[in-house]
């Protein structure tokens, strides 16, 4: 019972990826309908002139040649060959204009699937790449769009002209001679049960090799992206051992693929070749006994040459038809994922903000049953530097994120000015808050580009503006190519504490009305806090800042601070008022503790 019930579960399963699957290829081919019908009437065209071709050939032999030899009947020869060569040039005609046509369709698809992911990467929110690695990211948006990219360039073309010429080459020979036609139909179970094995098989094996080139794609992202922790730590002899045994796993799976297309392919031809053989002895006994004729007999052993090529062509296509709908099947997947923070249905407008924030009531947790705020309480009036202290894991990075609505509370609410962030739209959240955090990432191009990323239309003298306000000016003019210098991969051309500087500018350029800072100080060096902390004064001026941080230097320009410990707040006040409780109060002792690092 147990194993009828997994099986019931997995075609289920199957069944809703094959109609997902289906769902997205439907959508990518709506807008083109009116050139699908374009196509399928080329290919009409194009299969008629081929299966008049063995017809033609019948009629030359019974109708042409036997007249030839008693003196005339060269008229009726002349024709059907004529007929014959205008059947070879429209079937190369309309085989040229199928294969441009569907050819620029297939790209046009390519190209909406590929904007779609991309676009749809973008709008999924952290929590879905949080644990939706990297690799997988680049697994979907290049391998599996490749082999949707193979079935389109190698064999869609031929499955259609392939389906055509089977069903009418098996009514055709049912028409020339109907007992002949049922001998050489004979054999059309034996390739309905071999193809039904090898859909079966081939279907279960390319899900899996789709799923071994993802692993083999993630390990190989993950360990490049890595790279100096992996040399850091000596981690490449386990690494290599790692990805030899997922490349392994993707080469058995490729096998086991090339083993079933090696099965199949000889058994179409050994049933064509049979049946043919089957067909020339039968058909010659009845045309040795006036039952049908030689033309019919031709004819017959041409269409049936028709009839078994294609199957070669439909097991080719078979093979990049299954990769692509293993493909397919988890593109579909991605881009039927609903974002963990949507947009709202019924936006409410935020023309400006003051940059008041509220958090009422919140209860947050990133796993079910271990919550890391409970019903958090919390004003920050606008234009108050708030400062965030505990322990690692006290729920202040947490609360950044809310703020900045990378995710939505599982109770409560988080306003800003009076409005809950998930009545907000995305462009009027992102104009009003920016968090800057301690991982600042740095896109290739120049440094000017970096800066300008919060404002693309802001101009040199702007950009030339914020870097000046933070103190990154004078390092960035310094550089061989001043704001042009390219940042390269990451920024690696810049020192830690040089990005974050960037980071600084680039937020400030924004202008937002609310700014969280985020252990944005954490790697900056002595001379370089000094700098951004005399820059801070003039940045945070009326504007609401939320500041995370253990260095308690960047604090201390805090109107107020906020001590957390379990997602709950344990005290609250200015720097002065916490410091004077003195020995007792966790700031205080904070405070001290720091101030003795220092002696």
């Amino acid at each position: 019972m147990a194993a009828e019930n997994r099986d019931s579960f997995t075609d289920t399963v199957s069944l809703l990826l094959r109609e997902r699957s289906r769902r997205l290829l439907g959508s990518l081919l709506r807008p083109h309908r009116r050139t699908l019908w374009v196509l399928a009437a080329v290919v009409l065209v194009e299969n008629a002139s081929r299966l008049a071709i063995p017809y033609l050939v019948k009629e030359g032999i019974d109708r042409g040649i036997p007249p030839m030899r008693a003196g005339d009947g060269s008229r009726t020869l002349l024709v059907i060959v004529g007929l014959v060569l205008t059947m070879v040039v429209l079937q190369a005609v309309f085989r040229q204009v199928f294969l441009l046509v569907s050819g620029t369709l297939g790209q046009q698809v390519l190209l909406e699937l590929r904007r779609r992911l991309f676009r749809h990467f973008q709008r999924l929110s952290t929590a879905f790449h949080d644990r939706y690695t990297s690799g997988r990211v680049i697994s979907r948006s290049t391998s599996d769009i490749d082999a949707i990219e193979e079935m389109l360039d190698t064999g869609f073309d031929g499955l259609v002209t392939a389906a055509l010429t089977m069903v009418g080459t098996a009514v055709l020979l049912l028409v020339l001679d109907v007992k002949l036609g049922l001998v050489a139909l004979a054999s059309f179970p034996l390739l309905l049960l071999l193809t039904r094995w090898f859909r079966r098989e081939s279907a279960i094996t390319y899900r899996r090799t789709r799923e071994t080139v993802a692993v083999v794609i993630v390990h190989f992202v993950e360990t490049m992206t890595g790279i100096r922790a992996v040399q850091a730590f000596r981690r490449q002899p386990r690494n290599e051992e790692i990805f030899d045994s997922v490349n392994d796993d993707y080469r058995a799976a490729n096998e086991r693929a090339f083993r079933l297309v090696g099965l199949f392919m000889p058994g179409i031809k050994l049933i064509g070749n049979v049946t043919i053989a089957v067909v020339l002895i039968y058909g010659a006994y009845r045309t040795f006994n006036g039952a049908v004729t030689i033309g019919v007999l031709a004819a017959f052993l041409i269409y049936l040459r028709q009839f078994f090529e294609p199957m070669q062509e439909i097991s080719q296509f078979y093979n990049s038809f299954q990769s692509a709908s293993a493909a397919l099947e988890k593109l579909s997947g991605v881009l039927e994922e609903d974002p963990d923070v949507p947009e709202p249905a019924s936006p409410v407008p935020l023309p400006a903000s003051r940059g008041e924030v509220r958090v009422e009531g919140v209860d947050f947790s990133y796993v079910t049953d271990r919550p890391v705020l409970r019903g958090l309480d919390l004003v920050v009036p606008a234009a108050q530097t708030l400062a965030l202290v505990g322990t690692t894991g006290a729920g202040k990075t947490t609360i950044a994120k809310l703020v900045s609505r990378f995710y939505d509370p599982a109770a409560g609410r988080l306003t800003l000015d009076g409005v809950d962030l998930r009545q907000l739209t995305d462009v009027d959240l992102r104009r009003s808050v920016i968090m800057v955090t301690q991982e600042n990432f740095l896109f290739a191009g120049s440094i000017a580009d970096n800066i300008r990323f919060g404002r693309p239309g802001a101009s040199e003298d702007e950009v030339r503006a914020a870097a000046a306000a933070i103190g990154a000016d004078a390092f960035i003019t310094a550089l061989p190519q001043g704001y042009d210098t390219e940042v390269e991969s990451r920024g690696g051309r810049l020192s830690a504490g040089q990005r974050q500087l960037v980071a600084f500018a680039r937020a400030f350029l924004a202008d937002p009305a609310v700014l969280i800072l985020d252990e944005a100080t954490s790697s900056l060096d002595v001379p370089s806090e000094r700098l951004v902390q005399r820059a801070l004064r003039t940045i945070l001026r009326e504007r609401t800042a939320i500041i995370i941080a253990h260095r308690l230097s960047t604090v201390e320009i805090a109107d107020r601070v906020i001590v957390l410990e379990h997602g709950r707040i344990m005290e609250d006040g200015t720097p002065a008022e916490l410091i004077a409780a003195g020995t007792g109060g966790r700031y205080a002792d904070l405070h001290q503790a720091w101030l003795d690092s220092l002696a």
